[in-house]
């Protein structure tokens, strides 16, 4: 799909001008400092949402026009918004983010660039770091219709991140855009730290922003 000329003619259907309610709700209920990337962020609307929470955020799209009209959104944000690769990230993005926020980054992708996806969340992601992921399980197509948003079952979720991540947070939210009801799942996923000698029991399963690596209390387990 040619991202930009979607931009260009105004064919960006998934754009709710508002950012995810599910985002906003699990930063609401969890304080936590760092640095974010929201990858494919189009219109950047997780950007102020990150930046409102005290995440030091960057809005990363590969389509120049998505970030042209996200400076002209937020222009007050503009320098935190840059075009660029996920799937091959400029040098001084690798492993510098404490946080990745997805948010229709992963759904707008075909099942055959997933593992690209990892990849790119890897090479940006530091050991220690959380994948904070509203993913949209069940989008409601019409017969016979594809996607994007592609389908993405939570075994296949499960199987993508097995190994080097483990989770932190999964349940299906109670806030949504209207029409994504009971179709998008939070699950937060905490890459595994690098192996270092002596560490004490009581550095397990703590996270860089000092999320316990267990299900967050008053979150329904589903």
């Amino acid at each position: 799909m040619d991202w930009d000329e979607a931009y260009r003619q105004g064919e960006i259907y998934w754009d709710k001008s508002a950012p995810s309610p599910v985002l906003k709700q699990y930063l609401d209920r969890h304080p936590i400092r760092g640095r974010a990337l929201v990858p494919g962020c189009g219109h950047g609307h997780e950007v102020p949402l990150a930046v409102a929470h005290g995440l030091d955020a960057i809005g990363l799209d590969i389509a120049p026009t998505a970030i042209a009209e996200a400076r002209a959104l937020y222009p007050q944000l503009a320098e935190r918004y840059i075009v660029g690769d996920l799937f091959n990230p400029a040098p001084e993005l690798r492993g510098v983010f404490d946080l990745v926020l997805e948010h229709t980054c992963m759904s707008g992708l075909t099942p055959g660039l997933r593992a690209s996806y990892r990849r790119g969340i890897d090479l940006t992601l530091r050991h220690g770091g959380l994948l904070i992921g509203v993913w949209y399980i069940n989008p409601n197509l019409a017969p016979g219709e594809d996607g994007p948003p592609f389908p993405f079952s939570v075994p296949d979720l499960t199987a993508l991140f097995a190994d080097g991540y483990e989770i932190v947070a999964d349940y299906i939210p109670d806030v949504a855009f209207k029409g994504r009801e009971g179709r998008e799942r939070l699950r937060v996923l905490r890459r595994s730290a690098a192996k270092k000698e002596g560490r004490s029991k009581k550095d397990e399963g703590s996270g860089p922003c000092g999320i316990s690596c267990q299900r967050a209390q008053g979150e329904p387990d589903t």
